[in-house]
């Protein structure tokens, strides 16, 4: 099993106003030493642009990169997505995934229009025609269904699935907290599974956010991620049905979090998460690395004294994972 973590983990992310951002030697040298060995890229800024300085950089902490988020407007006929993914594919390394959610065009994700047919023949288009691009450069190229994306409810992921050949990124925490159930969708859909995003989650707080009572936002703030074996995903059995349909992408570990601090510790969350996926018995076997004190037994048992967090200043149980992890561009993260 091949596990990637990220830097919203530690609270990195591009939306001003997101807390504490740790500097990239704090968040790279804890993925080390967790036993990470490759991540997504971050927010712009966050390593260097240039592909040369920034694989030097990785190199330097024993990581590489695994994969980019690229939000693009796709459903705009006005708006040609082809440019922004040419930069992206330039930008990294060939064997960078290229992560892209379908934006709203505007900032946040506590609400979006609603797309009629010409819409959604245009995003549809689209997707195809980048798909089509990323393929002639020898690239992988995935589609994130997301909250507050134009790709977010369940009928919209079957749409997708049925009215394009792009391959799929399966994010656990935002297909269930948009509707789908995540484990289902794996089993029915392994073969167009390219790339994984490993979330748990809050099942009342996602109800509360499709149901209107709760903005994203806002349910975010109150926990609405959890560790991983902490939630209401079946994280175990999603593992389970890919791993069994021959699966051999990357895991990317995602615990978004807000910091308020330098003197925060985020990085137990990500400890939690990983002794959970090593407790798995279907991949405990294929991940390296030290546990870290604390950390839970196997899924399902308590998270110990090194559990996540509190009054230290990391986000507490599952810490909020922030309403803007993925609205900006280029996201990284690592591996085990």
């Amino acid at each position: 099993m091949r596990v990637a973590g990220a830097p919203i983990s530690w609270g990195v992310c591009e939306v001003p106003g997101w807390g504490y951002q740790f500097p990239p030697h704090r968040v790279l040298a804890e993925m080390r030493g967790l036993g990470l060995t490759a991540t997504e890229l971050g927010p712009d800024g966050f390593l260097p642009p240039e592909p040369e300085r920034r694989r030097a950089l990785l190199a330097g902490y024993g990581l590489r990169a695994v994969g980019g988020f690229v939000p693009v407007v796709l459903h705009d006929p006005a708006r040609d997505p082809s440019p922004r993914i040419r930069a992206a594919l330039a930008a990294s390394d060939e064997d960078t995934a290229v992560v892209v959610a379908a934006a709203t065009g505007v900032d946040g994700y506590d609400g979006r229009p609603s797309l009629d047919a010409d819409g959604w023949r245009t995003l549809l288009g689209n997707l195809d025609r980048i798909g089509r691009q990323a393929e002639e450069a020898g690239r992988l190229l995935v589609v994130h269904p997301h909250v507050g994306t134009m790709v977010e409810t369940g009928e919209e992921v079957d749409r997708v699935l049925a009215g394009s050949t792009v391959p799929l990124c399966l994010d656990t925490g935002h297909l269930l907290i948009g509707g789908t159930d995540p484990g289902a969708l794996a089993a029915r859909a392994a073969g167009r599974i390219a790339h994984v995003h490993l979330k748990d989650v809050d099942a009342a707080l996602a109800g509360r956010v499709r149901a209107g009572a709760l903005s994203y936002t806002r349910a975010v703030a109150r926990g609405l991620y959890r560790p991983l074996g902490h939630g209401d995903v079946d994280v175990a059995g999603i593992v389970a049905t890919l791993t069994a349909a021959g699966y051999d992408g990357w895991y990317v570990l995602e615990q978004d979090v807000i910091v308020t601090g330098e003197h925060a510790d985020p990085g137990r969350d990500v400890r939690t998460g990983l002794a959970y996926l090593r407790a798995l018995p279907t991949v405990s076997a294929g991940l390296s690395g030290p546990a870290g004190p604390g950390a839970p037994a196997g899924p399902g048992a308590p998270a110990g004294p090194g559990a996540p967090a509190g009054p230290d200043g990391s986000a507490g149980p599952g810490g909020p994972a922030g309403p803007g992890r993925e609205t900006g561009e280029g996201t990284g993260e690592g591996t085990a």
